[in-house]
């Protein structure tokens, strides 16, 4: 009998991912231990590998496929002595996909008028009446695979299904080919008696209304829809969460990075033999987690019935990738050396650009650092990544005028702003952590000692 390989749960709280690749075909002999696809989770490509050994006899699921529903059967693996090409178990439904079409009987369907709605004496006669073929069905007689979900969708958007090119099982038309033609423009042309009833009443009102959230645009201006991938509807879920949720409260410092910057050109001197070149970054990322330690009002989590107090700061550290933002922790930063700190950031980030950290590695976290000063950005406010209390937005160091033992002088300068969760961390408190920050940059052998 056929194995069954299942959408696997790549971390604790994935609920579905995408299939972004097969490294497999079918025919392929694989045995324990190959890699077999990769599968796009909200944060990260990870590889999934084969347990056991056989043939693959078939791919129930299409590279590219969205929402693939963990534990979903994904392929089969014909075992020793199995025919690759013998018959296979029906294979599982693709993501959104409902049970198979019913076969087509007089009956109304009911998707028509909608759910839970009960047709009036003139729809029942209406629908007993004989019709031109609805919209979002095909006007000749060949039959359309299509899932009761995609037809009833076709139906309300006006979409011509057997314009539509399935990638269900079999070629049937499932949700995410009707989502992808409406993004398309794949618009069949209106019945004329519903345009007649959908005329404007005046001439204002046949100027078109803005289009509502998750509907397509109905101006006339050149666009691209792009399909939204796991990580940015990720993005998107917890930025709102966090600014819709959390009283942001944000305070901002000035601070003088001479001493900095003298002290790390002196620590890559030193360490370019072993390879390690220390960034401003990797510094600014010892200076909070030792500040949270040294404040540790601010290095907590707030929930609805309790104060979260960490005994360790965790940073977690924004790296743009291609697609979105990541944030690779350093863990327990406080107690680790500014040239650890690098490496472990040098290679988290290159992991994370490659899509390749593991999950254990950008989920948690006590506190955030991001850095745009790179880009020349003097000031901005981050957003809270929850549950976490705060995070420290870092500006550009610029030369600036600036009071040097009480006389005008010039200085290189950065803006940092905390971004506190007011439900957890008081205003004086985040001042106090905010001036222990500036202290350790300004006088950086402190967080080296």
């Amino acid at each position: 009998m056929p194995i069954e390989l299942k959408m696997p749960a790549l971390s604790p709280t994935m609920e579905e991912g995408t299939l972004a690749k097969w490294l497999v075909k079918e025919g392929d002999t694989v045995r324990s231990g190959d890699i077999l696809a990769e599968i796009e989770t909200d944060k990260a490509t990870m590889e999934f590998e084969a347990v056991d050994e056989g043939t693959i006899a078939q791919i129930l699921v299409a590279e590219g496929t969205d929402g693939v529903k963990v534990g979903a059967v994904i392929a089969l693996i014909a075992g020793e002595g199995e025919e690759a090409s013998a018959p296979t178990p029906a294979p599982a439904p693709a993501p959104n996909a409902e049970a198979a079409p019913a076969p087509a009987t007089p009956t109304p369907d009911p998707a028509a008028k909608g759910y839970g709605v009960t047709p009036t004496r003139d729809e029942e006669k209406a629908s007993a009446a004989p019709a031109s073929a609805p919209i979002g069905q095909p006007a000749s007689g060949d039959r359309v695979k299509a899932s009761p979900l995609a037809k009833r969708l076709a139906e309300a958007k006006g979409i011509d299904l057997s314009s539509i090119q399935g990638s269900g099982p079999g070629g049937r038309i499932v949700k995410a080919d009707i989502d992808s033609a409406e993004g398309k423009g794949g618009l069949r042309q209106a019945q004329p008696e519903r345009l007649e009833s959908a005329a404007p009443a005046s001439p204002q009102a046949a100027s078109p209304a803005p289009s509502s959230p998750g509907q397509p645009f109905t101006i006339d201006i050149p666009h691209e829809a792009v399909k939204l991938s796991n990580m940015r509807k990720t993005i998107a879920r917890r930025l709102t969460e966090a600014k819709s949720t959390i009283p942001h409260i944000y305070l901002t410092l000035d601070i003088r990075l001479d001493a900095l910057l003298k002290l790390r050109t002196e620590l890559n001197a030193a360490l370019e033999s072993r390879g390690v070149k220390l960034s401003v970054n990797d510094m600014l990322i010892k200076a909070l987690a030792v500040s949270l330690r040294q404040v540790p009002e601010c290095n907590v989590s707030f929930t609805p019935n309790e104060l979260i107090k960490y005994s360790r700061a965790d940073i977690a550290v924004a790296v743009s990738i291609p697609g979105g933002l990541i944030t690779p922790i350093v863990t327990g930063a406080e107690g680790k050396g500014v040239a650890a700190i690098a490496t472990e950031m040098k290679e988290l980030a290159a992991r994370a650009k490659d899509g390749k950290l593991q999950p254990h590695e950008y989920q948690g976290g006590t506190a955030s650092l991001s850095n745009m000063g790179m880009f020349g950005i003097k000031q901005f406010e981050a957003v809270i990544n929850p549950p976490q209390g705060m995070i420290m937005a870092i500006g550009a160091g610029e030369k600036r005028p600036y009071i040097v033992d009480d006389a005008l002088g010039v200085a290189t300068v950065m803006s940092a702003t905390g971004s506190f969760d007011h439900r957890a961390v008081d205003g004086a408190d985040g001042a106090r952590l905010m001036q222990a920050f500036k202290a350790l940059v300004e006088s950086p052998l402190g967080m080296v000692a």
